[in-house]
Formats: structure tokens, C-alpha cells, sequence
């Protein structure tokens, strides 16, 4: 039975890749400090001889007991709401956390997948965004905590794999959504079934045009696992190509919730929010044979029914 690591398990989407490693018969030990992420998400998981809990801030060193296979680096803020509110910790879990993480994974000869994200492509550019374009990040901006955290991450990972041998992996995570979101998450999709559900004005940033490109959790998670079974080290884009505007998500929300919220549109509340976003995914198709199968109206539908239980 393998046995793998999971750094930011309690968080969302780690405690989605909690539950699949555990279906797929490995045994998981979680790592997290509860800034950002929530024990509640893995309460379903308590009791099992499988799955341990270790409350333990990444940026500190620890070390497992027994062997480890692999170790799954996805302890950080992740929204424009956790790393203005936690800058410093930001920077931290994205350099002395990463660097723990794959010093354990020297120590027990695991293997190591970093989770990156789309962010590393700043204001992008280029459009769609693929793996081999470098970027255009504001380093000294608000949101720059997160992108270059992430981006020194992805320098370490490969030294690491470079000059110490380390088996390593590296997903750039396109925007996700799905259910453990949290309330306070920050990001359009909580934003706006929150708001919906509770009959709030649905607060759109700008005139709305700025476009994502939004993929359902369990889409990402088998992207994830797909890539954790490859033998290729350089980053690889997991996200939905499908591009929508704001404006035209907020509208679609609106219907799927049965709101009568009105639109409104405020000024946009964090600098260099990127205009565009979306994922080349040929990499991932040709690596992986991966793409994603939830659709938005799907995936939504499952989001806002988790959703109800909260607000």
C-alpha cells in the first residue's frame, strides 16, 4: 500500500486529492496549519487506520515516521483575499515550505508533485496561455506575494530535481471551483453563489470583460493524478480551455440559483488582476490523455447544492 504526503490536505482542493488517493488504496498523511484550510473538510476521514492528521506549519521542518512514496506540495493561500490578508506566510510556505517538503522527499527517496498555478503567467500577454510562455508578473505589486512565491517554487522544484535527483512534478492549476470552497474565499465562484443565494447584488469587478476559464475540481484531481504517474518533470497546465467573461459567469449563476440579484458593477478591488485567462492544455492532452469532461452547467449545479448547506 503506498503511502504519500499531502501538504495543505485540508484545504480545498487537497482534501479532494485526500479522498482519491485513500479510493485508489494508499494510505495519506496531512500536513496542514489550518490558516486557509479546514478541518472540517476532512471529518468524514477521521477514524480511518489509513489517514493521519499532523497540524504543523510546512515553513517549520518536520519530518514523517515509516516510509513515504510520494509527497503532494499543495500547502499555500491560494486567493486574493488569503494572501493580502497573509502575505508574509505566502512567501514563506512558497520557499522554506516548498524546500521542507522536498527535503522530506530527499530523505525517504519519495517522489514530489508541486501544485503551481496559472498566476505564474501574471497578466498574460499571450492567449491561451501554454507552458513554454514565461509570464508577465508584476513582482513588487499586491498580487505579487502569490505569482513569484509560486514561481521561485517551480525554480526549486526543478534544481531539486536537477541537482539533488528528485522525481518531481509540476501542475500549473488553472481556476477551479467545486464544493469546499470556502464562504470567505474571496473568488468569483463563492462570491457569486453567495451572494445569489442570499438575494445580494452580485458584484461584478470592471465592466465584467475580463474572461476565465473555470474547471470543476474533480476534472482537476484526475489531472492531478494522471500527472503523478508520469514520467515528465516540466510544468504541465491543468484548466478548462472553455473561456467565459464575468459578466457572463455572474449571469449564468444567476439563473442556475433562481436569483433575482441584481448585477452591479464596482471598480476592481485588486491591482493587476489579469484581463485574460485561459490554458493551452496540448501538453496535457498529448502527456496525459487528459481533458476536462465536467461541464460548467454540471459542475455549477453541484458547487451551488453545497452551497446551500452553508450560507
Amino acid at each position: 500500500m503506498p503511502r504519500a504526503v499531502v501538504t495543505g490536505g485540508a484545504g480545498f482542493i487537497g482534501s479532494h486529492l485526500v479522498d482519491r488517493l485513500l479510493a485508489e488504496g494508499w494510505q495519506v498523511v496531512v500536513v496542514d496549519n489550518l490558516i486557509t484550510g479546514r478541518a472540517e473538510n476532512l471529518q468524514h476521514l477521521q477514524g480511518r487506520p489509513d489517514f493521519e492528521f499532523l497540524r504543523h506549519d510546512v515553513c517549520e521542518p518536520f519530518d514523517i515516521e515509516g516510509a513515504v512514496d510520494y509527497v503532494f506540495h499543495l500547502a499555500s493561500t491560494a486567493s486574493p483575499v488569503d494572501f493580502v490578508k497573509h502575505p508574509l506566510e505566502t512567501l514563506r510556505v512558497g520557499s522554506y515550505g516548498t524546500e521542507n517538503a522536498l527535503k522530506l522527499a530527499v530523505r525517504k527517496g519519495a517522489k514530489f508533485l508541486f501544485s503551481s498555478t496559472s498566476e505564474v503567467y501574471g497578466d498574460p500577454l499571450v492567449h491561451p496561455q501554454s507552458e513554454d510562455y514565461w509570464g508577465n508578473v508584476n513582482p513588487i505589486g499586491v498580487r505579487g506575494v502569490y505569482d513569484e512565491a509560486k514561481r521561485y517554487a517551480e525554480s526549486l522544484v526543478m534544481a531539486y530535481h536537477r541537482y539533488k535527483g528528485v522525481d518531481t512534478r509540476i501542475v500549473r492549476i488553472f481556476n477551479t471551483y467545486g464544493e469546499r470552497m470556502r464562504l470567505d474565499d474571496g473568488r468569483v465562484v463563492p462570491n457569486f453563489v453567495c451572494q445569489a443565494l442570499r438575494g445580494e447584488p452580485i458584484t461584478v469587478y470592471g465592466d465584467g470583460s475580463q474572461t476565465r476559464s473555470f474547471g470543476y475540481v474533480a476534472d482537476l484531481i484526475e489531472g492531478i493524478w494522471r500527472l503523478a504517474h508520469a514520467d515528465y518533470h516540466l510544468p504541465v497546465n491543468i484548466g478548462n480551455p472553455e473561456e467565459r467573461t464575468i459578466l457572463e459567469f455572474a449571469q449564468i449563476i444567476k439563473r442556475l440559483t433562481g436569483s433575482d440579484s441584481p448585477i452591479v458593477f464596482q471598480e476592481f478591488f485588486t491591482p493587476d488582476d489579469p484581463k485574460q485567462r485561459c490554458p493551452d492544455i496540448t501538453r496535457a492532452r498529448e502527456l496525459l490523455g487528459w481533458a476536462p469532461r465536467v461541464s460548467l452547467e454540471e459542475g455549477l449545479r453541484r458547487t451551488i447544492e453545497y452551497f446551500r448547506t452553508q450560507v
